[in-house]
């Protein structure tokens, strides 16, 4: 340290302290600003890009937000389908039941009337049938009695009297 004090010249130093200074002004002028203005443009990018991710950040979330109503309505959308179905299948079920009872019903009574007809036509023909088999006992019967001329006559007595009294 003694040499360095020892061969210490003041022109030698000022002119590294001017030399000093012009650089300082240089590096002000031409490099500080350009470096200040880099630094401040890349903090302000990083600024940006904060706020945009925090941007994107809220409209996820809305978008989730709007992605949860959605999926709660079509949710919804879907039950009220689903019911709406159920109900139409219950209702044609229903209404099947009701004209498959109905037809039953019209040919139960369709089947009733048609018995009750043929019932009738039986009965018509058995009453036919019962009078011709009256008839024909009866014409045996008094063929029989008739065959005798005292029981002729007596019997026309009997009718004749028969006749009077009504």
């Amino acid at each position: 340290m003694e040499t360095l004090l020892n061969d210490f010249s003041v022109g030698l130093f000022i002119m590294q302290a001017v030399i000093l200074v012009i650089l300082i002004v240089l590096m002000r002028k031409f490099a500080w600003k350009p470096i200040l203005d880099a630094l401040q443009s890349r903090e302000d990018g990083i600024q940006n890009a904060l706020e945009a991710a925090e941007n994107a950040k809220v409209e996820m979330q809305n978008l989730q937000a709007d992605n949860d109503k959605l999926l709660k309505e079509a949710r919804a959308e879907r039950e009220a389908m689903l019911k709406e179905a159920r109900e139409l299948k219950t209702k044609m079920i229903e209404d099947a039941k009701t004209e498959a009872q109905e037809q039953a019903n019209a040919m139960i009574a369709q089947a009733q009337a048609a018995i009750e007809s043929e019932k009738k036509s039986a009965m018509a023909e058995l009453k036919g049938q019962v009078a011709g088999l009256s008839l024909e006992i009866a014409e045996k019967v008094v063929r029989q009695e008739l065959s005798n001329k005292d029981k002729q006559i007596e019997l026309v007595e009997s009718m004749l009297g028969d006749a009077k009294l009504n």
